[in-house]
């Protein structure tokens, strides 16, 4: 059974090109309800995460809210392992895939067909599984001759639709969203609600970040509501949607 677990997980990232003793005044000023400080060289660090202890189990739907710069996309990346805790220890069991840049790891000057490869190694597959699925990911995004073609010659909405087409034909037990992506117009967008609808029921669990309420109601069974790296509360969806509505107006 999957379930991926954070015991007083801490993040500290230090900023580097804060340069000048004004500058960094202002950074201290502007993030005294943060924690934001300088170490023992100067160098300003921000507490991105601070001792966050939660366990999310297989059937776990959970909708990440908080205001900008809260947490959640942090927090999602502490859990897909592109940061590695200062203190405290995060555990797993399951394929985590992460979905917070779909277009990472492509490529300008290679082709539709080299990039769906590309994309599909980033995101664990084999070779064997990319075979097997890229010719339904092609019929997916609809770009016809133009996979023969370097990704260059795409225009914002082509590369998009490729994007999403590739990272939501993974197959994971745990999966991480950060916000759904526009990807067309009207049809296709239809095409790929139900797409991540079916790649939400395959996985075991689901971590998604969005400024949607509604949506996580729909598709959460909880909520964990992030504060300034913290979690301010975490449960049945209705309970901490309704909580922190009240608490923004």
């Amino acid at each position: 059974m999957a379930f991926i677990e954070l015991n007083g997980a801490t993040l500290d990232l230090p900023i580097y090109d804060v340069q000048g003793r004004s500058l960094k005044k202002q950074v201290l000023r502007m993030g005294r309800r943060n924690s934001i400080a300088e170490d023992t060289d100067g160098v300003i660090v921000v507490r991105a995460l601070d001792n966050v202890d939660l366990r999310f189990d297989s059937g776990d739907r959970i909708g990440l809210i908080g205001h900008n710069g809260a947490g959640k996309s942090t927090l999602l990346r502490i859990m897909a392992g592109i940061y590695s805790p200062t203190i405290g220890t995060i555990a797993s069991d399951g394929k985590i895939v992460p979905l917070l840049d779909i277009s990472l790891g492509m490529d300008e000057n290679s082709t539709g067909y080299q990039n769906i490869r590309l994309r599909g190694l980033l995101l664990g597959m084999t070779d064997a599984e990319i075979k097997e699925k890229i010719e339904g990911i092609a019929e997916f995004c609809e770009l016809g001759d133009y996979l023969d073609l370097p990704l260059r010659t795409y225009s914002s909405g082509m590369r998009v639709r490729l994007a999403f087409a590739v990272s939501t034909a993974v197959d994971a037990e745990i999966l991480l969203l950060d916000e759904v992506m526009g990807v067309g117009d009207a049809s296709f967008m239809h095409k790929a609600q139900a797409r991540l609808a079916d790649l939400h029921s395959r996985a075991e669990i689901v971590v998604l970040a969005m400024h949607a309420n509604a949506e996580i109601r729909r598709v959460c069974n909880k909520a964990l509501w992030m504060d300034h790296g913290r979690v301010r509360a975490f449960g049945a969806v209705e309970e901490v949607v309704a909580a922190y509505e009240a608490q923004v107006g």
